[in-house]
């Protein structure tokens, strides 16, 4: 290959891998890049990152021609803004037609990105929760998925993460359904609730008069906890974690062992 060439390619290449590093820690705890509603808008944010760096390596090379090797510099550098952006960002949400323009609409893909690593977040957090669970097996898969991110998070990951926390709400919610269903005395359903910070919400409280109604916001609220739960299990990179299966009923009675069934190896 001409050598007019092999710089650009290599810069290129170069700059590719460097905005691969800096998209990483940029979305570090959000999920990977590789997700089936994310993985185009990253190579696509990849590709214009080190078309753009190239560009102005090259740009600057008019400037600086008397440095040899400042346009790889230049080329491995510039997408270090994907990760910096990330920090600006937080301080600046809305977007304008000529930012978008400046930086020819990478900003746009960079969104466009982010809502796909969601879309997989969610797609991959419903995966592992059924509408169709009673209350004791809703609770039973909080107390599963727990276990399974005990062994596997830091005991700072926990505690930031909260999820000890998380498993309570869950099951304090549901023991108040648990006697809404089985035909509790108003009093005792009264009772539970009040009995515990999570559940004297309003949204409940108002809700006396109609129990059924209030267990159904119950068992509702306990599974978007379950489905926060099961997003830090995400941000953590446990992508391998089983869906649970509930016991299944024999005609004599016996309930064999929970199984597990395998999730995906990762978000596709």
């Amino acid at each position: 290959m001409p050598s007019g060439l092999l710089q650009p390619s290599v810069t290129f290449v170069l700059a590719c891998a460097s905005a691969i590093f800096f998209l990483l820690l940029r979305c570090q705890g959000k999920g990977p890049l590789t997700g089936r509603h994310s993985r185009t808008w990253a190579l696509l944010v990849v590709a214009l990152t080190g078309l753009l760096s190239t560009a102005v390596a090259f740009a600057g090379l008019a400037v600086v021609r008397h440095l040899p090797g400042a346009f790889v510099g230049l080329g491995i550098v510039g997408p270090s803004g994907l990760w910096l952006s990330q920090i600006h960002s937080r301080s600046e949400e809305q977007r304008s037609l000529v930012r978008d323009m400046s930086t020819l609409w990478l900003n746009r893909l960079l969104a466009r990105m982010e809502e796909g690593m969601a879309e997989d977040r969610a797609a991959w957090c419903e995966q592992h929760v059924d509408e169709a669970w009673s209350a004791d097996e809703l609770s039973a898969a909080a107390r599963f998925y727990q276990e399974y991110l005990r062994q596997r998070m830091s005991a700072a990951e926990r505690r930031r993460s909260r999820i000890n926390a998380q498993v309570t709400a869950i099951e304090t919610r549901l023991t108040a359904v648990v006697l809404i269903e089985n035909g509790a005395a108003r009093n005792k359903v009264v009772a539970a609730l009040q009995g515990s910070r999570t559940t004297k919400d309003s949204r409940y409280t108002r809700d006396y008069s109609d129990l059924q109604r209030m267990a159904d916001i119950l068992h509702h609220d306990a599974e978007r906890d379950l489905i926060r739960l099961l997003g830090s299990a995400y941000g953590a990179g446990l992508y391998r974690l089983p869906v649970y299966s509930p016991p299944r009923r024999t005609y004599s009675g016996m309930d064999p062992p929970a199984r597990t069934v395998p999730a995906d190896a990762g978000p596709h």
